[in-house]
């Protein structure tokens, strides 16, 4: 499903691509910013290679070095516990126009953020870095090195008010005769523009609805449905 704000990331992300550049996607959880570049990778033209790799917690250096490896399609029995050999794989494989989107990037110390900076400053160097990842963009800022080199910065956007009616309908049919002011209601006072907020108030709408095919997504339902999300929607 499309959205203005997965249009934002794909503008980016093609960007950066093209630039052969670094971007860093964030925003606080449940925003969608991982399927936005999801999105934005798949809607690359067809001869760019993606590799994909989601940073594990608290990795050391080792796992970072499997974790790349992996993604880029090296061998890892062989190169995960030798820098010098690992270091030179992967710079071979970087040479090839591509990019590499490293999700949870904020699990990343500044080290090993370092370490990616100079796979990336390695002569020869064709492929692009994407980084995503709540709180990615304070993890990179804690990385100078690598922070100037960033291109682009993009902080994924919310849903606005004027923009649910549309988009929910749109992910789910439950929501086309909602009122739109009881709608714009619950997003002031619990949602506030979450994406995975309003997916988990859409579950309970529609499990509402399905045991009793006579209610309609009125005020009433729709609170119910929000009270089950608990203090920490």
């Amino acid at each position: 499903m499309s959205t203005q704000q997965v249009a934002g990331v794909v503008e980016a992300v093609g960007h950066t691509v093209a630039a052969r550049g670094m971007c860093c996607v964030f925003r606080d959880p449940g925003f969608g910013k991982s399927v936005a570049v999801e999105q934005a990778v798949r809607l690359l033209p067809g001869r760019v290679p993606v590799w994909r790799a989601v940073a594990g917690v608290a990795p050391g250096l080792p796992q970072l070095r499997a974790v790349l490896c992996e993604a880029l399609g090296l061998p890892l029995g062989a190169l995960t516990h030798r820098a010098g050999p690992a270091g030179h794989a992967l710079a071979g494989a970087l040479a090839e126009p591509g990019v590499l989107v490293v999700d949870d990037a904020q699990r990343l110390t500044p080290s090993l953020l370092d370490y990616l900076r100079q796979l990336w400053d390695a002569p020869g160097c064709a492929a692009a870095l994407v980084l995503c990842g709540a709180g990615s963009e304070r993890a990179v800022a804690r990385a100078s090195a690598l922070r100037s080199r960033v291109l682009t910065w993009h902080q994924v956007g919310r849903l606005e008010p004027s923009q649910l009616q549309q988009t929910l309908s749109l992910f789910h049919p439950v929501w086309a005769q909602a009122d739109p002011e009881d709608m714009a209601r619950v997003d002031e006072q619990m949602a506030r523009g979450n994406f995975r907020t309003w997916a988990k108030i859409t579950s309970h709408v529609y499990a509402a609805c399905e045991r009793d095919s006579a209610r309609q997504v009125e005020r009433e339902l729709i609170e119910e449905a929000c009270a089950r999300l608990g203090p920490y929607p």
